[in-house]
């Protein structure tokens, strides 16, 4: 089967030539056409098999007739982050730009006076991230109740960013009279319920397992000590001979270290992760297109749709926490058809992780093999420093504990946080517990410690020799009361009981602030109708 086949328009076709594709993919050849029909669809298809045309070439032409309203957008495609959404609407203007379509972009990061102008042209294709989409709604900027056709792309993505709320306030938005097409490489539950709240009676398209990989990547893992990652991916990357390569961290801290650490070794690397503002982020991705850089190393916020044409190798620097992000990984490459690499680097601490991603994938990962290739091998004094330096659940015990979380600032304010304690002596006691027994914040004093800082504390003078009888033994000195403030005095000293007033000594209700009464024709008015109507 060819695309003419799907029933595409010939403007549509063309483009498609102009890209340089004659068969589509499975995903598009089961989705175009219900598209086509304007049914709801539920798509399930692992990532690099085209979804994002399976819905942009059939609304391209579904959306060729009409035309759109100011501020009142046609149609409407949410995307979980820029570059995805940036990647949409490359999409649009490659296939659809032998028809007159226009779109909008709406994404943070840049400035909203161009989008808004955009919106106040109309547009026919809007393609917006919940954040942007929602901040020019509540401006009154869009309208929403136009809307024919509805995408939600990479939901599962939305769901892990935490944009749902956001997406089922949009759709509330939305006219109840609408196609709505719902794509995800996973199928979790909570992905299927709110496909049931969203699509009504779609039509489910699934090509593959969910959560399943292509089989046109080739994956190995290899497990080294934490402290020798850096230098086995240094040697992965000279051994592996790469053409261009992504490199995930779980941390954008750490994407920062290694970019960095890669630059000192000569190797052509740049960094993308989400704190770094839009328009670096844009040059940055477009700078590796251009095999301009040969290294990227970046976050998560590069493993979802991102298609880079020709991508060699994928390097888990880190292991994913979420076995559903090592998929969205290795998705990268391997795409359309092409052959991919894709290699792990493990610590003995990510067992569990590997364990859960081997069971979300249904295999195991088989070890790495790669000629020319030798891990680095840490002496087992080595691995014990790291094991030692290695920090523990909870708080620290001994003299290191003045260094954790709620500890000492200064040199003065040590991490012993001594009891207070009237005589001078219980000083050495607390001095010795902390440099000796470990206790401190948070943990019991030896009762040996508790019963020297007591006799300390309360010391009982030796008996003295009188030429009395009877040895009379003196008591332990008792130090002067202090008289308290007067304002304590008051405030504990009980309060008088207020003598009971006669009836003749009450006030009268028509009084002035003295307590002397009014004469009738000096009471006010409103008071003098209340008396008279009481009496």
């Amino acid at each position: 089967m060819n695309f003419a086949d799907l029933g595409l328009s010939e403007p549509v076709l063309q483009a498609i030539a102009d890209a340089g594709y004659t068969t589509p993919t499975p995903i598009q050849e089961k989705a175009i056409p219900y598209v086509q029909m304007g049914r709801d669809v539920l798509g399930c298809a692992q990532t690099g098999t085209g979804k994002t045309a399976g819905f942009t070439l059939p609304m391209i032409d579904a959306l060729s007739q009409g035309r759109a309203k100011a501020r009142m957008p046609r149609s409407l495609i949410l995307e979980p982050t820029r570059e995805l959404a940036a990647q949409v609407a490359e999409n649009f203007d490659k296939y659809g730009k032998y028809l007159k379509l226009t779109k909008a972009l709406l994404i943070g990061g840049v400035s909203m006076d161009e989008q808004e102008k955009a919106l106040d042209r109309g547009v026919d294709v809007l393609i917006a991230t919940p954040g942007r989409l929602m901040d020019l709604f509540d401006r009154g900027r869009i309208l929403l109740h136009d809307v024919k056709i509805l995408v939600i792309d990479e939901a599962d993505r939305m769901l892990d960013m935490g944009f749902i709320p956001d997406v089922e306030r949009i759709v509330s938005m939305l006219p109840p009279l609408r196609q709505t097409l719902f794509f995800s490489a996973t199928m979790a539950p909570e992905i299927r319920k709110l496909a049931d709240r969203f699509l009504s009676n779609p039509k489910e398209v699934s090509v593959s397992a969910p959560a399943a990989t292509a089989d046109t990547v080739t994956q190995g893992i290899v497990t080294v000590a934490e402290r020798e990652k850096r230098e086995t991916l240094r040697r992965l990357i000279r051994a592996a001979q790469i053409k261009n390569a992504l490199v995930f961290c779980n941390r954008k801290r750490d994407v920062d270290i290694l970019w960095k650490s890669l630059k000192r070794h000569g190797f052509s690397a740049g960094a993308l992760h989400g704190d770094m503002d839009q328009g670096t982020r844009s040059e940055t991705l477009e700078g590796f297109k251009k095999d301009e850089v040969q290294i990227l190393v970046c976050s998560d916020v590069a493993a979802r749709g991102l298609d880079i044409g020709g991508l060699s190798h994928v390097f888990n620097f880190d292991v994913p926490i979420n076995a559903e992000d090592y998929v969205h990984r290795i998705g990268r490459t391997g795409r359309a058809g092409r052959s991919g690499v894709a290699y792990t680097i493990a610590s003995r601490d990510d067992f569990k992780f590997i364990s859960a991603i081997e069971k979300l994938i249904g295999k195991n990962i088989p070890p790495l093999e790669l000629e020319g290739f030798v891990a680095p091998v840490s002496t087992p004094e080595e691995e014990a420093a790291d094991a030692a330096a290695k920090p523990r659940g909870g708080r620290e015990r001994g003299s290191s504990h003045g260094s954790s979380r709620g500890g000492s600032r200064g040199g003065a304010k040590s991490g012993s946080s001594r009891p207070r304690h009237r005589s001078s002596g219980t000083e050495d006691v607390a001095a010795a517990s902390s440099a000796g027994s470990g206790w401190g914040p948070g943990n019991d004093a030896p009762a040996a410690l508790e019963n020297a800082a007591l006799e300390v504390v309360a010391p009982v003078a030796a008996p003295i020799e009188v030429a009395a009888a009877a040895p009379i033994v003196a008591q332990a000195p008792v130090a002067a009361a202090t008289p308290a403030p007067k304002r304590e005095r008051e405030r504990h000293a009980p309060r008088a009981a207020a003598p009971e007033r006669t009836r003749e000594q009450r006030p009268t209700p028509l009084a002035d602030p003295q307590g002397r009464g009014f004469d009738d024709d000096q009471v006010p008015a409103f008071l003098l109708r209340g008396k008279r109507a009481a009496g």
